[in-house]
Order: C-alpha cells, then structure tokens, then sequence
C-alpha cells in the first residue's frame, strides 16, 4: 500500500505548490518520509519536518525536535514540507507518480541508465531537462544519479519536472 500513499502525497505536493502555499503537510508514513527526504537532498524542498497536527513555528522549523510518539497519537501525526520558489514560481510544478499499486515499475541498471540519458525504457520515458525521478531501493528512496552512482535499481516511484516557464533561449539571442 506504499506506492498509492506516495502517488497520493504526490498529488497533494503538486497541488500545494501550484497554490503557492509555503508549508504543506502529508501523513507520517514510511514510504512518504523517505520520499521527502529524497527531495530535500534533491534540493526541491526547503525543509522537512516531522510533527503533529499542527506547524511547528517558522522560527523552530529546521531545528524542531520532535517529541516521543505514543500508540495513542500516531495517526495524527504529520510530515511537514517548506515548499520551495524561483522568482514567484514553484520549483516542482510537475509531480507525478510514475508507479502504481496494480501496475508497480521496477528498472535495474540498464534501464535507470537509458531514462537518465534522456531515452525511455518500458513504460518510463526519458527525464528531459531539470527533471528528477525517484526510485525506491533497498538502500531507501534515491533520485535516479544517485542510483545510477550507487549501482542499484528499483521500484520507479515518481517523477518531479521543474517550473513550467523554462526560458529557452535560442542561439540567436545569444549573440
């Protein structure tokens, strides 16, 4: 049930930061702290921190300490995540979960390498510019280099594609 935990925290992550919202939260659940923390060493989040139902204040929220959790509290606990932005605009706008729980992606070595160069691979297309993709495998959650570094493959969980308004600049304006 881990996959449809992550593609729902997906959805609510592209949603939050779409509405330019500053803090969002997902429940605290395995798969999705893993997720976070790949994004935060991705550096696509600001902060990531575990707390309950409410926000920990900004001026505590890189060094909250989370206090112990009782069998009473644990469902109300809540990963929180500080939303990150370039110049007014979200730096992921697109977050799509890439495996689902009927239809799980796995991708060894050959096939990680072929998606990160940009071809696709089974039913997962090529990452194009400024793109990240996440893999679940048995050393956690990885974006695809450091899979790539560490040798492993996995279970594909979700892809993550920058702002929408890339500037692309033509060889004439170079000059």
């Amino acid at each position: 049930m881990g996959i449809a935990n992550v593609v729902n925290a997906c959805v609510h992550i592209q949603n939050a930061s779409r509405a330019r919202l500053s803090l969002t939260s997902i429940p605290n659940l395995k798969y999705n702290l893993l997720f976070s923390l790949a994004l935060h060493r991705s550096g696509l989040v600001s902060s990531v921190t575990c707390a309950g139902p409410h926000p920990p204040s900004p001026e505590d929220l890189l060094t909250f300490e989370a206090e112990p959790v009782t069998t009473a509290e644990v469902a109300s606990r809540r990963i929180w995540l500080g939303l990150k932005y370039v110049n007014n605009e979200p730096v992921m706008w697109n977050v799509k979960g890439v495996s689902k729980p009927r239809q799980p992606i796995t991708l060894q070595l050959p096939g990680l390498n072929r998606v990160a160069s940009g071809l696709g691979s089974g039913y997962v297309g090529g990452l194009k510019m400024g793109e990240c993709m996440f893999v679940a495998t048995s050393l956690g959650v990885l974006e695809i280099r450091e899979a790539l570094e560490r040798k492993v493959g996995g279970l594909v969980l979700a892809r993550v594609s920058p702002t929408h308004r890339i500037e692309e600049v033509t060889w004439a304006e170079q000059i």
